[in-house]
């Protein structure tokens, strides 16, 4: 992998069951393909995902009318 930094964000509005099919995406990919990968640019960036991994969820529940987030992270060191 390059020694340059890639950063990638996307933000959409989904209905919970495509949000749910997206995280479901994900995770065969990784435990199928050992990466993920991510065009922007049109340059396509491959993340390996190595075998042993940090998973951290977070949640926050907002009172009433307030956001409320569900946020799950995956990282290692290279």
């Amino acid at each position: 992998m390059s020694d340059e930094l890639f950063e990638y964000e996307t933000k959409e509005e989904l209905t919970r069951e495509e949000a749910a099919a997206k995280l479901r995406e994900f995770a065969d990919t990784i435990a199928r393909h050992n990466e993920v990968s991510f065009v922007e640019n049109n340059k396509t960036v491959r993340i390996d995902v190595p075998d042993r991994v940090r998973l951290k969820v977070e949640m926050e529940r907002g009172v009433a009318g307030e956001k409320s987030e569900l946020e799950v992270k995956l990282s290692w060191r290279e």
